[in-house]
């Protein structure tokens, strides 16, 4: 999402580093291309005008200390700037009320309201072992109702009955008393939505906030908006008493303006991105970290978490012992890994989470699609050839290759990968780590 943002950010570095200091003269040239990144990248003007303002009075009292030069003295500033505006740090929910503890949906139609609630509800299952309930109150389009209900049996937890001869308040307050009378911890509630802002909805979301008074009321806004996110959550933010934001789609192709606008121009905390499509696709909102992503730092902590969430430790326990014990790594086994890695969101989702130079060095060669034809290559082959690759000659390879649709040469290619990986591999169980990270410095070329 915030490919040129970061591009941009990164040529002011670059200018940057045949000074010998910060001086009032690169400082204002360097402010004037990070006015021109962020005006581009759809962030609200009032918004850039305050952190180019705060920047630059900043950076022209920052001392270049010890080994740092002038570019990552300003990255330092900028960074910290980036880290304020959207937040300093993470807001969580707050559900500490007598249960049960109502979090209220808004939005626009097509902002992904009902997918998120759907998905802060194993959000909360899973993570804070709690007991949640699911309801929808719109009553306008019967595929709502219907959706969450799917969601609901998709991540097992309980669903509450409604549909279009209801109204929405009644809806709402019969959820909450089954809700009650089943010890439930958590109501989500599912609004309806329009496709832009109008009288009647706002009456309407403001009549259920009134009869079930929720402890939290997420505005739900679609990231790829840009600009007009924000006017519609200063629209929502006047209109109802909102506790955060949850920005959706963060894994489009939008300029990111939103995520860097929202917090300053409503006064309310991101608290929650929907980075995928997948149920497991919420996460909660860290402006560091998301400031040093847009920065090209990456986000290394995230990425740690996303391995602690979906990585399977039975699996990795098993391979563990497996590459110690010396009965080596197959072809079986590198497609576990590839499975694991699709489970963590893809390609995509684990290079944008890696440092600019390492994202960089492997974008474009190391795809979703890439990993996709690898899978396809390895499912043509037999069992026994998955477990000794040595027997793949030349005749084995033409049908592998006619098997998954690819030249020949992808399956040299495969193999090649997989051999380099496989001596990694042995280099880790004799214990060289200093030999294995050389390796894995060689296998991503331009680092």
């Amino acid at each position: 999402m915030f490919e040129n943002l970061s591009g941009r950010l990164s040529g002011v570095v670059k200018n940057l580093r045949g000074h010998a200091r910060l001086t009032e003269d690169n400082i204002q040239d360097a402010m004037r291309e990070v006015r021109m990144a962020l005006l581009e990248a759809d962030v609200a003007l009032p918004v850039v005008k305050q952190f180019v303002a705060d920047v630059k009075l900043r950076a022209q009292g920052r001392e270049v200390v010890g080994s740092l030069t002038p570019g990552q003295a300003f990255i330092g500033v900028v960074h910290e700037e980036l880290t304020r505006l959207m937040g300093q740090q993470n807001d969580a929910l707050n559900l500490a009320a007598q249960p049960p503890a109502i979090v209220l949906m808004a939005g626009l139609q097509g902002a992904g309201k009902t997918t998120t609630s759907g998905k802060l509800a194993k959000l909360l299952k899973e993570s804070q072992k709690k007991r949640v309930l699911l309801v929808s109150t719109d009553v306008y389009r019967p595929a709502a109702i219907e959706q969450l209900k799917t969601l609901a049996a998709q991540i097992e937890v309980e669903w509450f009955p409604s549909d279009v001869a209801q109204k929405p308040v009644d809806i709402a307050l019969a959820a909450l008393d089954h809700a009650k009378r089943h010890f439930h911890d958590v109501l989500i509630v599912d609004t309806a939505g329009r496709l832009a802002i109008d009288e009647a909805m706002m009456q309407e979301i403001q009549a259920l906030h009134a009869a079930v008074k929720p402890v939290e009321t997420l505005f739900v806004v679609d990231a790829m908006q840009g600009q007009d996110a924000v006017n519609t959550a200063k629209a929502f933010s006047e209109a109802l008493p909102l506790t955060g934001v949850v920005l959706t789609k963060m894994d489009g192709d939008a300029r990111g303006g939103a995520a860097l606008s929202v917090r300053q121009v409503t006064g309310k905390p991101i608290k929650f991105i929907g980075v995928a499509e997948k149920l497991t696709g919420l996460e909660p909102f860290y402006p560091d970290r998301l400031a040093s992503r847009i920065l090209g730092m990456g986000d290394v902590l995230s990425l740690i978490e996303d391995v602690q969430k979906t990585v399977d430790e039975a699996e990795a326990l098993r391979m563990m012992k497996k590459v110690k014990s010396g009965k080596g790594f197959d072809l079986e086994d590198f497609k576990a890994q590839i499975q694991q890695m699709k489970k963590m969101g893809g390609m995509g989702a684990l290079l944008d989470k890696l440092p600019g130079q390492l994202s960089a060095a492997a974008t474009g060669q190391v795809t979703d699609k890439a990993v996709a034809r690898i899978e396809g290559i390895i499912n043509s082959m037999t069992p026994q050839e998955r477990q000794k690759p040595e027997l793949i000659k030349a005749s084995r390879k033409r049908r592998i290759a006619a098997g998954a649709g690819v030249p020949v040469q992808e399956v040299n290619r495969l193999l090649n990968q997989f051999e380099q990986t496989q001596k990694m591999m042995k280099q880790f169980s004799k214990g060289g780590m200093a030999k294995l990270m050389r390796g894995m410095k060689g296998m991503l070329p331009g680092m």
